[in-house]
């Protein structure tokens, strides 16, 4: 999902420049933010012997050192700390409580063959999206009774975020595409070999007691105890 490049309009050569003229002073506080979103008020505290920490951090934003995903939240530059910031835990930061699914799950997991280039979402807010520098994260509503089925904390690079399993990943996307068809097993395995082209020889790794709890949530039911038999089959 990252874009290529998306760090680019922040040239190399300035923030060669900005560690040029730090010379031999101390580290430079930002680095303990590697990796991770941190919000403002986090950043300013970083420069307490500064009459206008506010003004420091629109400093930073303009030199590049930092990148601003919304109001009071940034990542710091990866040419600064060496280190890129993984963007499903952005995702869970730009927008909570949520969770990566859907579509982009879906391809990260190798079950649908397209690109994504939306970071997609599940949160029990309402639905919204967001444009950063780092690509269009969007957000689809579930009911708080649902939210938390299937959903697990991973853990990579010393950093934890919330990601749907593949099971829940594909009930999402089914449960929230108002396209999928209502009634037969044969329209629903026709959905899902010709519309969504998903890997067929997934499915029987699938566990279906996550799709089974899924579907006594109450939503579009029989669509997912339909699901359940084609993976049974």
């Amino acid at each position: 999902m990252h874009k290529k490049g998306y760090f680019s309009s922040f040239s190399m050569q300035k923030l060669v420049i900005l560690h040029a003229k730090r010379g031999n002073m101390q580290k430079n506080p930002l680095l303990q933010f590697a990796g991770i979103p941190v919000s403002g008020s986090d950043i300013k505290t970083c420069y307490p012997h500064l009459a206008s920490p506010e003004k420091k951090l629109c400093t930073l934003e303009q030199s590049g050192e930092i990148i601003r995903l919304k109001r009071n939240l940034y990542i710091i530059n990866k040419e600064l700390t060496g280190r890129m910031t993984d963007a499903r835990l952005c995702a869970n930061h730009l927008y909570g409580p949520s969770y990566v699914s859907l579509q982009w799950a879906l391809r990260f997991y190798g079950i649908i063959p397209e690109q994504v280039f939306t970071m997609t979402c599940v949160t029990t807010k309402r639905s919204r999206t967001f444009n950063t520098p780092i690509g269009v994260f969007s957000y689809t509503q579930v009911p708080p009774s649902y939210f938390p089925i299937g959903v697990s904390s991973i853990e990579e690079n010393a950093v934890c975020f919330l990601m749907a399993s593949r099971e829940k990943a594909l009930c999402d996307t089914i449960l929230y595409d108002n396209f999928v068809p209502h009634k037969s097993i044969k329209s629903l395995l026709t959905y899902l070999e010709e519309d969504m082209r998903l890997d067929m020889d997934i499915l029987s790794e699938l566990n279906t007691d996550i799709i089974e709890e899924c579907a006594n949530a109450g939503r579009k039911t029989q669509i997912l105890n339909n699901l359940i038999k084609i993976i049974k089959q």
